[in-house]
């Protein structure tokens, strides 16, 4: 009996522990906003190199992604991830094919070569979907030398899906193809995204 009562306080433990877990993504997101309202955000967690996309405080689902390899930043030329709040501020891609490679956000036809190991391309390829992100913070990641928008900072699909879990990117948010595809026909332009 005793061991029987260990065993079921041990999977209470656990299961309470495992939903408090799942939550921290969430409390993250409401700490940084504080009274601003949200139905819908994409949260990008760049210590996880997860995207969450949270939607009525649950969690939809989680994204493996890849940030900046130069770290986090938002100074026009640096590469880097830039952090805070920001929107959704257009989308490009919708009739692009699977691995469709996209150069200036326009599809000229061609597939990119898919690398699922650590292999690195040598075009650093933009493929699939595009959603174009607006910072919305002046002095953090909107306003002169630090404008996320100015500066092209996407979530897009990648050719280097191999290397997805780990910071590998020059600024953007980098996720595999078929995710991408599917969060694209989910998200609205002007959905909030947090970077922390």
């Amino acid at each position: 009996m005793e061991t029987m009562l260990r065993t079921l306080n041990f999977i209470l433990i656990s299961l309470l522990s495992c939903s408090s877990f799942a939550q921290q993504p969430i409390v993250k997101v409401k700490a940084y906003l504080g009274n601003q309202a949200f139905e819908e955000i994409l949260f990008v967690c760049i210590k996880e190199q997860k995207l969450y996309h949270i939607k009525n405080d649950k969690i939809v689902k989680d994204y493996i992604i890849s940030s900046s390899a130069y770290g986090i930043g938002s100074e026009a030329g640096s590469n880097k991830t830039p952090l805070g709040l920001h929107k959704v501020n257009q989308k490009y891609g919708e009739k692009t094919p699977i691995n469709g490679r996209m150069v200036g956000r326009v599809f000229y036809g061609e597939i990119a070569t898919i690398y699922t190991d650590n292999s690195k391309s040598k075009t650093d390829d933009i493929t699939s979907r595009i959603f174009w992100l607006e910072g919305l913070e002046k002095g953090k990641n909107k306003g002169k030398e630090i404008d996320s928008y100015k500066r092209y900072i996407y979530i897009h699909g990648t050719s280097e899906e191999g290397r997805l879990g780990k910071p590998a990117s020059h600024g953007c948010i980098r996720m595999k193809n078929k995710e991408v595809i599917d969060l694209y026909s989910l998200i609205e332009v002007g959905t909030l995204v947090l970077i922390l």
